[in-house]
């Protein structure tokens, strides 16, 4: 009996020790809040607005690509800053490329109709005289880029260009001449030499080649372009 009651006592004891012990603290990881629960959700990103602006596709060679100038200094950059400082919303599209002949640049004409251009500035033949192509291959691949652009529904300011002295006037006249017979045959605007105000400044503010124009002249030509363009646009 006595054995009995001892070990209930000691039972009762354990019992009373258990109660009184104080609670085992959560482990560490479980006391850290969780960063990724405190961060807020993240917010999508709407995307950007389209430029609705009607665009200007200035599509030519190397005086339209900025050949020797430093990025943001062709006469398309200039063009658009005039443009957005006179309160027209236009978008100038630059697709020059440096090289290319009338003959590239009938091959690049479905990129140009796929800008959806309402103005296209035609710029092309210069690299066409300099390699001696006959003339008339010239004015032929410009009649099919010429119709081609109005069949997208583009107007049409063409700039023309001449050639370096040592070419000769048998050359160089019927040249110059042809970009006058398509402006006529077409009822174009035209710029009868693209750098004819850089030519005209006192020194020329031309690059070592003689053939493209430095920063300074590209601003130049985008005043020359500018005035012929201007009666073509909307505010």
């Amino acid at each position: 009996m006595a054995s009995v009651k001892a070990a209930l006592l000691f039972l009762a004891l354990v019992a009373l020790s258990a109660c009184g012990r104080p609670a085992q603290p959560p482990s560490e990881a479980a006391s850290q809040p969780d960063p990724a629960a405190s961060q807020p959700a993240p917010r999508a990103v709407p995307p950007a607005p389209a430029d609705s602006r009607p665009r200007i596709v200035v599509f030519g060679d190397s005086l339209r690509a900025g050949f020797g100038a430093d990025p943001g200094q062709s006469f398309p950059d200039y063009l658009q800053k005039d443009l957005d400082q006179l309160g027209f919303r236009y978008r100038v599209v630059n697709l020059g490329v440096s090289g290319d002949t009338t003959s590239d640049g009938l091959t690049r004409l479905p990129g140009v109709a796929a800008e959806k251009p309402s103005i296209v500035i035609l710029e092309l033949g210069g690299n066409d005289g300099l390699r001696g192509i006959p003339i008339s291959m010239t004015r032929d691949n410009l009649v099919h880029i010429i119709e081609g652009v109005r069949a997208s529904g583009a107007r049409i300011l063409l700039a023309g260009i001449t050639l370096p002295p040592n070419y000769g006037p048998d050359y160089i006249h019927p040249f110059e001449l042809m970009y006058r017979d398509l402006a006529a045959r077409y009822r174009l605007p035209m710029i009868p030499f693209l750098l004819q105000d850089v030519i005209a400044q006192n020194p020329p503010p031309m690059q070592a080649d003689g053939i493209h124009p430095t920063a300074k002249g590209n601003q130049i030509v985008a005043r020359t372009v500018l005035r012929k363009l201007q009666p073509m646009l909307r505010k």
